[in-house]
């Protein structure tokens, strides 16, 4: 999986690169702004990440969708938020913000490339890089005149961990987030679907500062192991992106996977915007195919899937049962994960990094 895959495919119509920057995602919010930059130049992006607990498998979803962004000729950023991972709660304390933010940048590249992505061409941001300066703080100010402390709260509600009542750094940060789109420079910007009241709070309010209203890409939010929403912050519902091989199958094994039931169920939803958009990527004619022999099939026969929906259709009908469809998972994780695990360990300064960015974690 070390071969990078081609950045942009130059036969792609602006329609053609259009399906696949929107292939596999949830909710578009103004695809027409999409449509209109294809047809005259490269579209700009980008995906932000709060760097706290550390990345995890489901990160895979997002970096197949930045593979595709690449392919369709699109100019990609990675912003590393340090800054809102630190109003979010206490996820990030001060003392650790700089360690993991390298570590974050360091953890991403590896993941790219293990699905193929050359990192280099792609630009990584630190929020604090722009965030701290005067005119990125006037114009926080003159949207926070503009936005209530209701919406701000409200737009935050999904994405920001509070307990108890709302803080203030609650309602900033969701505006803080608006504003990253223009100090970045970007035409879109891409997360998930809990990002939703964000995105439209940007909608509401770009035009009112005299900014462009930007298109945003949302993600569905892939369910973890446990069944919930896979989460830095639950070990139970998240593989991360260097566990070993021992450990990568048994967690696997014991992930919740309810036989027949393809809806909520996180190792079906793995094989759907990981596995098969990977394999679309890496093939040479544009076809997914993963093979499994079927719980009606001899060890001579076997089946391969090129669509989700006959991945879907035989786990109803129980051919393609909870143990075959984790074993497709495990297969495919540790190949995913290998590379990373082992870049891990050959870098010493990374592991120093961890250490520092994690100090309460063993590994």
């Amino acid at each position: 999986m070390s071969d990078s895959l081609p950045t942009t495919t130059s036969d792609l119509t602006p329609e053609a690169k259009y399906d696949l920057i929107v292939s596999n995602l949830k909710e578009v919010m103004r695809g027409d702004i999409i449509r209109k930059i294809l047809a005259v130049r490269p579209l700009k992006i980008y995906w932000g990440t709060a760097t706290t607990g550390r990345p995890h498998a489901g990160y895979f979803v997002p970096a197949i969708k930045i593979a595709q962004f690449l392919r369709a000729g699109c100019n990609v950023k990675i912003l590393l938020a340090n800054l809102d991972a630190f109003l979010d709660a206490d996820k990030a304390p001060e003392i650790v913000l700089e360690y993991r933010a390298q570590y974050y940048e360091r953890a991403i590249r590896a993941l790219l490339r293990s699905v193929g992505v050359d990192p280099t061409n792609l630009e990584f941001v630190r929020g604090s890089s722009y965030q701290l300066t005067s005119r990125f703080n006037m114009d926080l100010m003159r949207l926070g005149k503009r936005v209530s402390i209701h919406d701000a709260i409200k737009a935050s509600s999904e994405v920001v961990k509070s307990s108890g009542d709302p803080c203030m750094a609650d309602g900033t940060y969701p505006l803080m987030q608006v504003l990253d789109e223009e100090y970045l420079d970007v035409d879109a910007q891409f997360g998930g679907l809990d990002q939703r009241k964000i995105f439209a709070l940007g909608n509401d309010t770009m035009h009112k500062l005299g900014f462009k209203v930007r298109a945003h890409l949302m993600n569905p939010m892939v369910p973890g192991l446990s069944g919930g929403k896979m989460s830095s912050s639950d070990p139970r519902s998240k593989i991360d992106l260097i566990d070993d091989e021992a450990t990568i199958r048994k967690k696997i094994a014991k992930a919740v996977c309810v036989p027949r039931m393809v809806e909520g169920n996180g190792i079906l939803a793995f094989i759907q915007h990981v596995l098969l958009p990977f394999e679309v990527l890496r093939s040479e004619d544009g076809i997914p195919r993963i093979e499994v022999v079927l719980r009606d099939q001899t060890e001579t026969e076997s089946t391969k899937f090129t669509t989700f929906e006959q991945v879907a259709a035989a786990y109803e009908a129980d051919t393609l049962t909870p143990q075959l469809a984790k074993s497709i998972v495990q297969r495919g994780l540790v190949e995913l994960i290998t590379p990373i695990r082992s870049g891990f360990e050959a870098d010493t300064e990374w592991q120093e990094i961890a250490r520092k960015a994690y100090p309460d974690l063993k590994k």
